[in-house]
């Protein structure tokens, strides 16, 4: 899955990608500087996969991990081509989700948009102009599905009553993954990607002195404005964040410490907020002393076949049952057969939905 580091110029985005990735990718303190985008690889810490490790003794564990893109910065007229504005519409519309970067620090050497901090009015000017972007490609979809349409043809008929109203609605100003849709609808969407229809965090860039709880607090309104419409928001210092990230974890935990900075603010906490985003869960596989203990990214609602296909196809179209357990379960009993001697390993079929925290081993033909 793959998370797009997006906003307007100077707000930190490239330097939260350092420190997700270590990259030491070039940030500067001007605008339209950075016209390539950075791609980076993060693996999703998860505590309950370094205790199974322990507890299974396996050689090897393999975290889940996450593609973050680092999209060039958008500005006013994005849409029409401003600034980087091609480059950016053309990387964001290969993401999952957003991380929207918001800078709500003072550093007056570093150049900004507008002369006054205000959450608010920079995402308007981004949604705005990825809305326009989505009109755009929505109007050329129109024009092609109407000649079809004047043939008679029943599915492009239906298709075009969907444009229509669509068009309409981000004419008003309206977010894509804000229109209702019908169920049989959502492979026109699909197809469409339309940048406004991604699942969005918003990461307040704070000051390097500033907890993550009293940026929030701050910024209060804006929390709630976001939270109100169902987008999640956290708060990060990105640049000490970048800087604690090359740190032994006790020695950048003392130093955060010494700083006053919370673990609300951590680089953990944006990853587990952007998995969330993304609307993904995590099941585990391994048993005692096997090849590895891993955790892998499944969309929350797929079945125990579909789990498989993320370990392998084969495994997947052999699938003859899965035999699972909780991952808490496993580590205090310590063993697949001490779970089952207290019927806390069950056997689920392939139609069984993976639960957050599943360990799984899976029976297959083949």
């Amino acid at each position: 899955m793959k998370l797009g580091i997006v906003g307007l110029p100077n707000v930190g985005k490239t330097t939260l990608f350092n420190a997700l990735t270590h990259a030491q990718a070039a940030a500067t303190a001007y605008a339209f500087t950075s016209a390539e985008s950075n791609l980076g690889v993060v693996a999703v810490p998860d505590p309950r996969l370094d205790r199974l490790d322990e507890v299974l003794e396996t050689p090897k564990k393999v975290n889940a991990t996450i593609d973050v893109v680092d999209i060039a910065g958008l500005a006013e007229g994005a849409s029409r081509g401003e600034g980087l504005g091609n480059r950016f519409l053309a990387d964001i519309r290969g993401v999952d989700a957003v991380a929207h970067v918001i800078r709500v620090f003072e550093n007056p050497e570093v150049a900004h948009v507008r002369p006054t901090l205000d959450p608010r009015a920079d995402v308007d000017l981004v949604e705005t102009e990825l809305v326009l972007s989505d009109v755009e490609l929505v109007e050329r979809r129109l024009d092609k599905t109407r000649k079809t349409a004047r043939s008679g043809d029943r599915a492009a008929k239906h298709e075009l009553e969907v444009l229509e109203a669509l068009n309409v609605e981000l004419l008003d100003g309206k977010l894509a993954k804000r229109i209702e849709r019908a169920a049989g609808d959502e492979a026109l969407f699909r197809e469409l990607a339309l940048v406004s229809d991604r699942p969005v965090l918003f990461v307040l860039n704070t000051d390097d002195d500033q907890s993550a709880a009293a940026a929030l607090q701050q910024h209060a309104d804006f929390v709630k404005w976001a939270r109100d419409r169902g987008d999640q928001v956290v708060a990060v210092a990105a640049r000490l964040e970048a800087e604690l990230a090359d740190l032994e974890p006790e020695e950048a935990a003392e130093f955060r410490a010494e700083l006053g900075a919370d673990d609300a603010g951590t680089l953990d906490v944006v990853l587990r907020a952007a998995y969330e985003v993304l609307g993904y869960i995590t099941f585990f596989t391994g048993d005692f002393r096997s090849s590895e203990s891993r955790a892998w990214q499944l969309p929350r609602g797929w079945t125990a076949k579909q789990a498989a296909g993320r370990i392998h196809s084969d495994i997947e179209h052999g699938f003859v049952r899965a035999q699972v357990v909780n991952i808490d379960d496993l580590i205090e009993l310590k063993s697949f057969h001490a779970a089952r001697e207290k019927a806390l390993l069950r056997t689920e079929g392939k139609e069984y939905v993976v639960q957050d925290g599943d360990v799984i081993n899976f029976m297959h033909t083949g």
